[in-house]
């Protein structure tokens, strides 16, 4: 094989943004073969790709390699299975799926060492996040302390929440800013600083929007090793922030969406070394101001990703992002919903049918009606 032909099922917002950018050439040794969505109308988008209206479809076509899943979220779970029993490679988008349990079922469906098995988590291809990273596991930051992300410029209009009948609600989507914008985020935290032992979090329904999932999130995290976290995040802050500071016994530094590079304020000596032996009271160790500069911009992104994929199918590259490390950004998104309902502390790992089964009571009892609903592609659309 020297053409990995992919089937896309899903070309709304971010589907149709991957077949722009295959058919253009970005992606070396890639092309569409099919593309798949339940509105007939936007198969218009794309009239010399062959069209399916179901997925099944799709994936038992024979001039289909490897399948892309864009879909809304639960069906990543159903296709994803569907397309591994079929021996197609596949690539998930975020989160790959809604909850624990499901992750559990659509990774022990993988059971062909053969067929590739991916995630969209672009975020990872960031140059600065792939730095920080390296730092981290060379053992230059020291043991971390406290790490706190603000992520609040996922903001987001009511007009964005209109423009599915299944977005933002418990039966068409699983949640809200945990399951659609964060799971880069929630990725990055696990990849970067493990996942952590215990988690009390308070999720806010509706504050912004006329929606009845979490838009407002404040979580706290504690991990055994006595490091702490805070993660903040909401679709309701205009202009937002994007900054991840991360307190180390060398010193802190820091990721600001606004400033280019890392920020690394580096104690000459470690806290705990100076605090034992300093003779002051009050001194702090002397430091060095370190910027980092990291080029590349954000990186690749989701070309980044797909090119990965394209690699790993054709010639065995190892996969940035493997779909079985989704089930961390998953289950952190159902701890911080679960601690929120229950108002209280969760040990982790959390019990994934709880989970599951309180996620299903709340598909049940749910009466709510969206006002307005515009079924379509967003006209500024940047992420799904």
């Amino acid at each position: 094989m020297d053409t990995v032909r992919i089937g896309i099922i899903g070309i709304g917002n971010m589907g149709s943004a991957h077949v722009r950018n295959i058919q253009a050439g970005n992606v070396k040794g890639m092309e569409v073969s099919a593309v798949c969505d339940r509105n007939r109308e936007r198969g218009d988008l794309f009239p010399d790709i062959p069209f399916f209206e179901r997925g099944e479809d799709l994936i038992s076509n024979d001039k289909v390699d490897a399948v892309l899943v864009a879909t809304p979220h639960y069906d990543h779970t159903t296709l994803g299975i569907s397309a591994l029993e079929a021996g197609k490679h596949l690539l998930v988008e975020k989160p790959i799926s809604v909850h624990k349990a499901d992750c559990e079922r659509l990774i022990g469906a993988h059971t062909d060492d053969k067929l590739v098995f991916a995630a969209m988590f672009n975020q990872r291809t960031d140059p600065r996040y792939r730095k920080l990273k390296e730092l981290i596991a060379s053992g230059q930051t020291g043991r971390i302390q406290r790490v706190v992300w603000n992520i609040t410029d996922w903001f987001r209009t009511e007009n964005y929440y209109a423009s599915g009948g299944w977005r933002a609600t418990w039966k068409g989507e699983g949640g809200g800013v945990l399951l659609n914008q964060c799971p880069h985020q929630l990725d990055l935290w696990q990849w970067l600083f493990g996942m952590p032992d215990r988690v009390r979090a308070f999720c806010e329904l509706g504050r912004y929007h006329d929606i009845e999932v979490e838009d407002d999130v404040t979580c706290y995290m504690e991990y055994k090793n006595g490091c702490k976290g805070v993660f903040i995040t909401t679709t309701g802050e205009a202009p937002g922030t994007n900054r991840l500071e991360i307190t180390a016994e060398n010193g802190k530094i820091v990721v600001d969406s606004r400033y280019e590079g890392i920020f690394w304020t580096r104690n000459e000596v470690p806290m705990s070394e100076w605090s034992a032996t300093t003779s002051g009271g009050f001194s702090k160790p002397p430091v060095w101001d370190i910027h980092i500069p990291v080029p590349g911009g954000n990186g690749p992104q989701h070309l980044g990703i797909l090119r990965n994929f394209a690699d790993a199918v054709l010639d065995g590259k190892e996969l940035i992002a493997p779909a079985e490390e989704g089930i961390h950004s998953v289950e952190l998104a159902n701890a911080m919903l679960f601690s929120g309902f229950r108002e209280e502390t969760l040990a982790m790992p959390i019990d994934a049918q709880a989970y599951a089964d309180l996620l299903q009571e709340k598909i049940e009892t749910s009466t709510f009606q969206k006002k307005k609903v515009q079924e379509g592609i967003a006209s500024d659309f940047d992420n799904a």
